[in-house]
Parts: structure tokens; sequence; C-alpha cells
């Protein structure tokens, strides 16, 4: 429960959740597969609690939510069908540069911000909408490091506000985590006694995330995300090598 009110808070906060939640898990000796599962089905509560105190900065966004919502949860189911079908080793060396790149990319984002505004305009949210299905499909498939790839993909594209980026973000992982929960509940891989302590506390973050992202400086939080982004690069380097 305590890991999960850490992660909670740090996750939507704009940082990394399973950066906290997934070493717990496997802490305290269950294995990678499950911990994988029981992290995804706890977190649904994160994205609830993030969203209930995110309304201003949704106020306007509901309709782009309308939008994306079937993408997302298209993309997280067929990614939780890959992960029951296939080795999850598909992606354990891909994965490290991804959110390597997703972290270089808010750090840099003001400049690629305005490089994109330098060009034609129009297709900003098309490129959008694909690149954020492609991480709802890694989202349900692994999911680490999935938070700071949509929210790179919204300061850099569309909304380059912190706090309303971030708060789009969280409401997004939730469509995109909830039907793979169901899916994972009902295949019995769930390791109950840790997720529901897990789903508490990240729940009780996941209220709290939202007023750092309000009151924090943008650029030391964001400069905070993109140096989690890297130690969990670097974390998940490490643990493919081995």
């Amino acid at each position: 429960m305590v890991a999960g009110a850490a992660a909670g808070a740090v996750g939507s906060a704009g940082g990394i959740t399973s950066l906290v939640s997934y070493p717990a898990l496997l802490a305290v000796g269950i294995g990678p597969l499950a911990a994988n599962v029981t992290n995804a089905v706890a977190g649904v509560t994160l994205g609830i609690g993030s969203t209930l105190n995110s309304r201003a900065e949704l106020s306007d966004q509901w309709q782009r939510l309308r939008r994306w919502a079937p993408l997302c949860v298209a993309g997280g189911s067929a990614g939780a069908l890959l992960l029951l079908l296939t080795p999850s080793t598909v992606f354990d060396w891909v994965v490290p540069f991804l959110v390597a790149g997703a972290s270089l990319a808010l750090l840099a984002q003001r400049r690629l911000t305005s490089w994109r505004q330098a060009r034609p305009r129009g297709r900003g949210e098309a490129v959008a909408i694909v690149a954020v299905a492609g991480v709802a499909i890694y989202s349900g498939y692994f999911g680490a490091g999935a938070g700071i790839m949509i929210l790179a993909v919204l300061l850099v594209l569309l909304e380059h506000d912190l706090a309303r980026a971030n708060a789009l973000k969280n409401t997004l992982l939730t469509v995109t985590d909830a039907v793979p929960a169901v899916i994972f509940a009902l295949a019995g891989r769930v390791v109950w006694l840790a997720a529901l302590p897990l789903a508490l506390g990240l729940f009780a973050g996941g209220i709290v995330g939202p007023v750092v992202a309000r009151r924090a400086a943008p650029g030391l939080l964001r400069v905070g995300i993109g140096l989690c982004g890297f130690g969990l690069a670097a974390w998940l380097l490490v643990r493919a090598a081995h």
C-alpha cells in the first residue's frame, strides 16, 4: 500500500508509476509476468483517482478524449492478448530505448515544439493519434514507461501546458488499461493479495499527483520526469542484459 501511494503520487504527477510499483512487487517475491499483470490491474485505480482530481484541466478536453478512447481501448486490449500469447522478452531490448527517447523528448520539448510550429500545420493531432494508439498497444503488453511516452507525444504535438497534458495522459492511460485489467483478471494471473493494497495506495496517490503537477514549476517538473525516465530506461536495459 505504501509503495502504491508513492507510485501513484509520482505517476499521476507526470512521472513513472512502474518505477516504484513494479520493483516493489518483484521485491516481495512475485514473478515478472505475474508482477506485470498485477501492476496493470491495480493501476486502474490510479487513473480513477487522478481523473477525479483533474476535472479543471480536463474541462475542455472531453471531446478529444471521446475521439481517442476507442483507439486506446482497442490498443490496450490487443497488447494484453499479445502478452498472454507471446513471451515478454520480445520488447526487452526495445523498451529501454523507447523510454529513453521519450525522456529526451520531454527535456527538449520546447525546441521540438518550436520546430514543429515552424512546419506546415494540420497534421499534429493525426500524428499524435497514431503515436498514442501505438503506445496503447505497448501499455497493454508491458506498460512500464507508457505514461512518459504519451506525455512526450502530447507536449510536443498538441498540448504545451504540462498540467493539462498530464491530466489528459492520466485519463487516456486509465481507458487504455481498463480492458486489459479485466482480461488479466479472467486469465487468473493476478496476485490479488498484492493487487488490492497496491490499488488502494495507487488511488490515494493518484489524487495527490495532479495537485503536485498543478503547483510545481513546469520546467523543474519536466526535468524530474525526464531523469526518472532515464533511470527506468537504465534499469530496463540492465534487466534485459541479465
